[in-house]
Protein backbone atom coordinates (compact mmCIF):
# COMPACT_ATOMS: atom_id res chain seq x y z
CA UNK A 1 0.00 0.00 0.00
CA UNK A 2 2.64 2.55 1.29
CA UNK A 3 5.23 1.74 -1.99
CA UNK A 4 2.20 2.02 -4.00
CA UNK A 5 1.02 5.45 -2.92
CA UNK A 6 4.65 6.33 -2.80
CA UNK A 7 5.25 5.43 -6.24
CA UNK A 8 1.96 7.48 -7.62
CA UNK A 9 3.05 10.72 -5.59
CA UNK A 10 6.07 10.89 -6.52
CA UNK A 11 5.36 10.29 -10.04
CA UNK A 12 2.74 13.11 -9.52
CA UNK A 13 5.26 15.20 -7.98
CA UNK A 14 7.54 14.80 -10.74
CA UNK A 15 4.95 15.68 -13.40
CA UNK A 16 4.21 19.23 -11.87
CA UNK A 17 4.99 21.63 -15.03
CA UNK A 18 7.95 24.05 -13.77
CA UNK A 19 6.22 27.68 -14.09
CA UNK A 20 3.32 26.17 -11.64
CA UNK A 21 6.01 24.43 -9.15
CA UNK A 22 7.91 27.69 -8.79
CA UNK A 23 4.67 29.44 -7.92
CA UNK A 24 3.75 26.62 -5.17
CA UNK A 25 7.37 26.81 -4.17
CA UNK A 26 7.21 30.42 -4.04
CA UNK A 27 3.76 30.89 -2.07
CA UNK A 28 4.82 27.64 0.72
CA UNK A 29 7.89 29.40 1.18
CA UNK A 30 5.84 32.74 2.24
CA UNK A 31 3.50 30.33 3.94
CA UNK A 32 6.35 28.98 5.93
CA UNK A 33 8.36 32.13 6.37
CA UNK A 34 4.95 33.54 7.85
CA UNK A 35 4.13 30.92 9.89
CA UNK A 36 4.60 31.49 13.91
CA UNK A 37 6.53 28.20 14.27
CA UNK A 38 9.54 29.92 12.30
CA UNK A 39 8.60 33.31 13.63
CA UNK A 40 9.66 31.61 17.33
CA UNK A 41 12.80 29.52 15.85
CA UNK A 42 16.40 30.33 16.07
CA UNK A 43 17.84 27.15 15.10
CA UNK A 44 16.14 25.27 12.36
CA UNK A 45 16.79 21.89 10.55
CA UNK A 46 15.91 21.09 6.88
CA UNK A 47 16.75 19.15 4.24
CA UNK A 48 18.44 20.24 0.78
CA UNK A 49 15.31 19.03 -1.49
CA UNK A 50 15.52 16.83 -4.36
CA UNK A 51 14.33 18.61 -7.96
CA UNK A 52 10.95 17.10 -7.59
CA UNK A 53 10.28 18.16 -4.29
CA UNK A 54 9.68 21.41 -2.22
CA UNK A 55 12.68 23.80 -3.32
CA UNK A 56 14.17 24.39 -0.10
CA UNK A 57 16.77 26.82 -1.66
CA UNK A 58 14.93 30.47 -1.52
CA UNK A 59 13.35 29.21 2.33
CA UNK A 60 17.08 28.44 3.38
CA UNK A 61 18.83 31.82 2.24
CA UNK A 62 15.87 34.06 3.99
CA UNK A 63 16.40 31.88 7.05
CA UNK A 64 19.77 32.51 7.32
CA UNK A 65 19.22 36.07 6.04
CA UNK A 66 16.61 36.46 8.88
CA UNK A 67 19.76 35.54 11.44
CA UNK A 68 18.12 31.79 11.72
CA UNK A 69 21.32 28.87 12.53
CA UNK A 70 20.05 26.14 9.87
CA UNK A 71 20.86 22.65 10.10
CA UNK A 72 20.68 19.63 7.15
CA UNK A 73 20.36 15.92 7.65
CA UNK A 74 24.08 13.62 7.75
CA UNK A 75 22.56 10.06 7.54
CA UNK A 76 24.78 6.92 8.40
CA UNK A 77 23.64 3.18 7.58
CA UNK A 78 20.87 1.14 9.86
CA UNK A 79 18.35 4.48 9.97
CA UNK A 80 20.84 6.83 11.93
CA UNK A 81 20.50 10.74 10.89
CA UNK A 82 21.37 13.55 12.68
CA UNK A 83 21.68 17.42 12.10
CA UNK A 84 25.02 19.82 11.26
CA UNK A 85 25.44 23.05 10.64
CA UNK A 86 24.56 23.57 7.17
CA UNK A 87 27.81 24.86 4.93
CA UNK A 88 27.14 25.45 1.17
CA UNK A 89 30.61 24.70 0.51
CA UNK A 90 30.98 21.02 2.44
CA UNK A 91 28.77 19.30 1.09
CA UNK A 92 28.76 15.74 -0.91
CA UNK A 93 25.91 13.43 -3.28
CA UNK A 94 25.40 10.87 -1.50
CA UNK A 95 24.42 7.32 -3.37
CA UNK A 96 20.47 7.93 -2.96
CA UNK A 97 21.13 11.21 -4.95
CA UNK A 98 21.10 13.82 -1.98
CA UNK A 99 23.09 16.40 -1.25
CA UNK A 100 24.46 16.09 2.28
CA UNK A 101 27.11 17.65 4.52
CA UNK A 102 30.95 16.24 4.01
CA UNK A 103 31.64 16.95 7.97
CA UNK A 104 30.22 19.17 10.93
CA UNK A 105 29.70 19.15 14.30
CA UNK A 106 26.60 17.50 15.38
CA UNK A 107 23.73 19.37 16.39
CA UNK A 108 22.27 18.16 19.77
CA UNK A 109 18.22 17.61 19.19
CA UNK A 110 17.40 19.82 22.33
CA UNK A 111 19.17 22.87 20.51
CA UNK A 112 16.65 22.39 17.26
CA UNK A 113 13.79 24.55 17.81
CA UNK A 114 11.86 23.47 14.46
CA UNK A 115 12.04 20.40 11.80
CA UNK A 116 11.40 21.12 8.33
CA UNK A 117 10.65 17.19 7.42
CA UNK A 118 10.04 16.15 3.61
CA UNK A 119 8.06 13.21 2.99
CA UNK A 120 5.94 12.12 -0.01
CA UNK A 121 2.15 11.47 1.16
CA UNK A 122 0.71 13.25 4.02
CA UNK A 123 -2.96 12.36 5.57
CA UNK A 124 -5.09 14.58 7.39
CA UNK A 125 -3.69 13.75 11.07
CA UNK A 126 -0.28 15.10 9.76
CA UNK A 127 0.87 11.34 9.92
CA UNK A 128 3.27 10.99 6.63
CA UNK A 129 5.00 8.93 4.44
CA UNK A 130 8.42 9.22 3.55
CA UNK A 131 11.16 7.43 1.52
CA UNK A 132 10.56 4.53 3.28
CA UNK A 133 14.09 4.53 5.44
CA UNK A 134 12.71 5.16 8.68
CA UNK A 135 15.19 8.15 9.44
CA UNK A 136 12.94 10.93 10.38
CA UNK A 137 10.57 8.37 12.25
CA UNK A 138 13.72 7.45 14.23
CA UNK A 139 14.57 10.80 15.04
CA UNK A 140 11.22 12.66 15.97
CA UNK A 141 10.59 9.63 18.08
CA UNK A 142 11.97 12.11 21.48
CA UNK A 143 12.13 15.31 19.35
CA UNK A 144 10.03 17.47 21.55
CA UNK A 145 10.26 21.03 19.40
CA UNK A 146 7.97 21.65 16.70
CA UNK A 147 7.80 19.86 13.19
CA UNK A 148 6.53 21.52 10.01
CA UNK A 149 5.84 20.30 6.69
CA UNK A 150 5.11 21.79 3.10
CA UNK A 151 3.38 20.07 0.53
CA UNK A 152 1.63 20.29 -2.83
CA UNK A 153 -1.64 19.71 -3.24
CA UNK A 154 -1.25 15.77 -4.82
CA UNK A 155 0.63 15.00 -1.79
CA UNK A 156 -2.89 15.03 0.71
CA UNK A 157 -3.58 11.29 0.66
CA UNK A 158 -5.88 9.20 2.84
CA UNK A 159 -3.55 5.93 4.55
CA UNK A 160 -3.60 4.59 7.82
CA UNK A 161 -0.56 5.37 10.05
CA UNK A 162 1.54 2.59 11.33
CA UNK A 163 1.93 2.46 14.86
CA UNK A 164 5.56 3.93 14.77
CA UNK A 165 5.19 6.89 12.36
CA UNK A 166 5.04 10.30 14.11
CA UNK A 167 2.42 12.79 12.96
CA UNK A 168 3.92 16.49 11.52
CA UNK A 169 2.76 19.08 14.09
CA UNK A 170 1.87 21.61 10.97
CA UNK A 171 1.55 20.91 7.95
CA UNK A 172 1.18 23.86 4.99
CA UNK A 173 -0.15 23.24 1.71
CA UNK A 174 -0.82 25.41 -1.03
CA UNK A 175 -3.88 25.02 -2.64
Amino acid sequence: MKTTLRKKIVREMKGQELIAKQQRDALLTQYLLKSSVYQHAKTIATYLSLPHEFDTGLFIRQAQADGKRIVIPKTYPHGCMVFVDYNLNDLELTAFGIWEPRSGQVVEKTHIDLIHVPGVAFNKGGYRIGYGGGYYDRYLADFKGMTVSTIYPCQLADFQPDNYDIPIQEVLICE
